[in-house]
C-alpha cells in the first residue's frame, strides 16, 4: 500500500503565534504515525512560485495523512496556524510503481 503525504507550502505571517502550532499539532502527527521528511530548510526554487518554508510529512497510508489533517487533535492545532501565516496544504498519495532505469 503506498504511503501518505501531507506537503505544506508556507509563508509565517506571525513566527511567535506560528510557534504555538508546531508545539501542537505534534499531538495529531504522532497519533496518525506521521514522520517528518522535510521541515524547513534550504532550498531553490528553479520553477513557479515559491513560499519561504517547505514541509513534507510521511504517513503510513493516504487514509491515515487524511485522517490526520481532518481529526480533532489537528484541529485544535490549526486554530494557531490560521492566523499566524499563509499556506497551502494537500494530502497526496505516494507512488508505489516501477521506477526509471
Amino acid at each position: 500500500m503506498p504511503k501518505g503525504y501531507i506537503i505544506g507550502r508556507v509563508d509565517v505571517t506571525d513566527p511567535e503565534a506560528y510557534k504555538k502550532y508546531v508545539a501542537a499539532n505534534g499531538v495529531a502527527f504522532a497519533k496518525y504515525g506521521a514522520r517528518f521528511l522535510v521541515r524547513g530548510g534550504r532550498f531553490e526554487a528553479v520553477e513557479g512560485a515559491a513560499r519561504s518554508r517547505n514541509v513534507v510529512i510521511e504517513f503510513p497510508s493516504y487514509e491515515a495523512a487524511l485522517d490526520c489533517y481532518r481529526s480533532p487533535e489537528y484541529a485544535e492545532a490549526m486554530v494557531h496556524r490560521l492566523g499566524a501565516a499563509a499556506a497551502d496544504i494537500m494530502v497526496i498519495e505516494g507512488y508505489d510503481g516501477t521506477q526509471p532505469g
